[in-house]
C-alpha cells in the first residue's frame, strides 16, 4: 500500500491503539518528512473532526531560521492546523557534537511543550533507522543503543511516537510529489563534517547497492534488540526488587549478584532515576570501587549527566551537584541550584522559628565548627555530630541552608531549629521552607 492517510492510521494504530482518543502534536522541521507526516495527520484529524498542532524548534543554526519558521507557519494555516515555534539554545563546545547537542535541546523543548497525555509524532522514518544502527555500531553501543530508536517512548507529561519507521523515504518523496507539496532543504543535511551527512553520501550508497534491503533487514535487527533490551531490563527490575531502598541500592545485595548482571541493575536503575549512564566500560571499571569499598569509605563516579555515590550501605543516584557560595548577608531565600530547590523563611501563625524584634536573620552555609542545641535542657550539638546522627548524606551537609538570627545560628535547613529560639504554636513567627528539597537521607 502507498504511503498515505490510510497507511498512517494503521501503522498508529499497531504502535499505540488509543492514539485516536489523545490530543496529537506533529513535530514540524518543514523538511520532505515533517512535511508529508503533517499532511496526512491533517487529513486523518479533518476526517475525525479532531484538532490538531503542530510544533516547530527554532536551534537558530541557520541564517535562514527564521524563514523557516515562517514557512512552516504557512504550511499550518493552509492545512488549519495550530502552529507554535520554540526557539532553543544549543550548546557549543562541551564535548558532545553539535548534532548530540541539538538533538538534546529539541528534545526537552518537546518535553516541556507537551500537554498531559498527548502524543508527539515524529518523522523519523526507515532510512533514518538505518543511520542510527550504523552510527550507534560505530560507537560501540550495547543492546539498548543498537535497538536505536522505539516506536513508542514516554516524552515529557506524553508520548514520543514515531509511526514511520517502517516506511522508506522515497514513499514520503513519493506522497509529497502525488500532493503537489513543497519542503524546505537544510543545508546541513549535506554538510558531510555531520556523521548522517556522511553515511549518507559515502557510505549508504555502495551498502544498498549491494544489499538493497539494508534498511528492511537492518531495522529488522534493532527490533531484535529492542526485545533483547527490554529482556535485560526485565531481569534488571527483578534483581533489583529485592535491592531497592526507597530508590537507593543495598551495596550487600548487589554484591551477590553475577558482575553482568551487577552493570545491567546499575543502567537500568539509573535510567529509572532519569539519569544516562555512563559508558559501560566506566561503569563497569567503577564496580570494585562502589561495592568493595570499606565501610566508611565514599567512592564517587562522575561523568556529564550524573553522580554514583556510597553511603552507609547504600549507593545513591543523582544529577550533577551545582556549585554553590555564601548567599548575601540580606538574603531571606536562596535559589540551591539545579535540582536542589529553593530555600526561604516564611511568616507562619502556627509557630516555627522566632525572630525577636528588631533582630535580622540573615541565610548561609556551613563553614565548620557550628553548633546547636535541638532540644531545651540538653547540651549543645555540633552540626557535624546532628548530621551523622540523623544519617544526612555527607555531599548535602556542606549545602544545608543555615538560619542565623542576630549572627548566632538558629535553624539548619527544615531538619533543626535551636531550642533558643523555637516558637510554639499560635506564637508569630517564620518557618524554614525548603522547595524541591534533594534526598537527605
Amino acid at each position: 500500500m502507498a504511503f498515505g492517510a490510510e497507511r498512517l492510521a494503521g501503522l498508529l494504530t499497531a504502535i499505540d491503539p488509543g492514539w485516536r482518543d489523545a490530543p496529537l502534536c506533529v513535530g514540524l522541521s518543514g523538511g520532505l518528512d515533517s512535511t508529508v507526516l503533517l499532511h496526512a495527520t491533517a487529513a486523518l484529524a479533518t476526517r475525525a473532526g479532531r484538532a490538531l498542532r503542530a510544533l516547530h524548534v527554532n536551534h537558530g543554526l541557520q541564517p535562514e531560521s527564521d524563514d523557516w519558521v515562517d514557512a512552516c507557519r504557512r504550511l499550518c494555516a493552509g492545512l488549519g492546523v495550530a502552529f507554535e515555534s520554540r526557539v532553543v539554545r544549543v550548546a557549543r563546545g562541551g564535548g558532545a557534537s553539535l548534532e548530540a547537542e541539538a538533538r538534546s535541546a529539541r528534545y526537552a523543548a518537546v518535553a516541556a511543550a507537551l500537554a498531559d497525555g498527548e502524543h508527539f509524532l515524529s518523522a523519523h522514518h526507515r532510512d533514518d533507522q538505518l543511520e542510527t544502527v550504523l552510527i550507534q555500531l560505530l560507537r560501540g553501543a550495547g543492546v539498548a543503543g543498537l535497538a536505536a530508536m522505539p516506536h513508542r517512548a514516554p516524552l515529557g507529561r506524553g508520548w514520543l511516537l514515531r509511526p514511520l519507521l517502517d516506511v522508506g523515504r522515497d514513499e514520503l518523496e513519493d506522497y509529497a510529489n502525488r500532493n503537489g507539496l513543497a519542503w524546505l532543504r537544510d543545508p546541513m543535511n549535506g554538510a558531510e563534517r555531520f556523521d548522517r551527512a556522511y553515511l549518507r553520501k559515502h557510505v549508504l550508497p555502495p551498502l544498498l547497492e549491494r544489499w538493497p534491503a539494508a534498511a528492511t533487514t537492518i531495522g529488522r535487527s534493532a527490533s531484535h534488540l529492542a526485545e533483547a533490551s527490554r529482556l535485560l531490563a526485565g531481569l534488571a527490575e527483578a534483581d533489583a526488587h529485592a535491592l531497592l531502598d526507597e530508590g537507593r541500592l543495598d551495596v550487600s545485595g548487589l554484591a551477590r549478584l553475577t558482575r553482568d548482571r551487577q552493570v545491567n541493575v546499575l543502567r537500568w536503575w539509573l535510567r529509572e532515576q532519569r539519569l544516562r549512564p555512563p559508558p559501560a566500560g566506566r561503569l563497569g571499571a567503577a564496580l570494585a570501587a562502589l561495592i568493595g569499598a570499606k565501610p566508611d569509605g565514599a567512592p564517587c563516579l562522575r561523568w556529564k549527566e550524573g553522580e554514583i555515590r556510597r553511603y552507609r550501605g547504600r549507593l545513591y543516584a543523582l544529577a550533577p551537584l551545582p556549585a554553590h557560595s555564601q548567599p548575601d548577608r540580606e538574603a531571606t531565600r536562596i535559589d540551591l541550584g539545579a535540582g536542589l530547590g529553593h530555600f526561604s523563611l516564611v511568616a507562619s501563625s502556627d509557630g516555627g522559628l522566632r525572630i525577636p524584634p528588631g533582630v535580622e536573620a540573615t541565610l548561609g552555609f556551613r563553614l565548620g565548627g557550628e553548633s546547636l542545641r535541638p532540644h531545651p535542657g540538653r547540651p549543645r550539638k555540633r552540626l557535624k555530630d546532628l548530621c551523622q546522627e540523623a544519617g544526612v548524606v555527607p555531599w548535602m551537609r556542606d549545602r544545608l541552608p543555615l538560619v542565623y538570627v542576630g549572627g548566632r545560628l538558629a535553624a539548619v535547613a527544615d531538619l533543626w531549629i535551636d531550642a533558643e529560639f523555637f516558637a510554639d504554636g499560635g506564637a508569630t513567627a517564620v518557618k524554614p521552607v525548603w522547595i524541591g528539597r534533594p534526598r537527605l537521607f
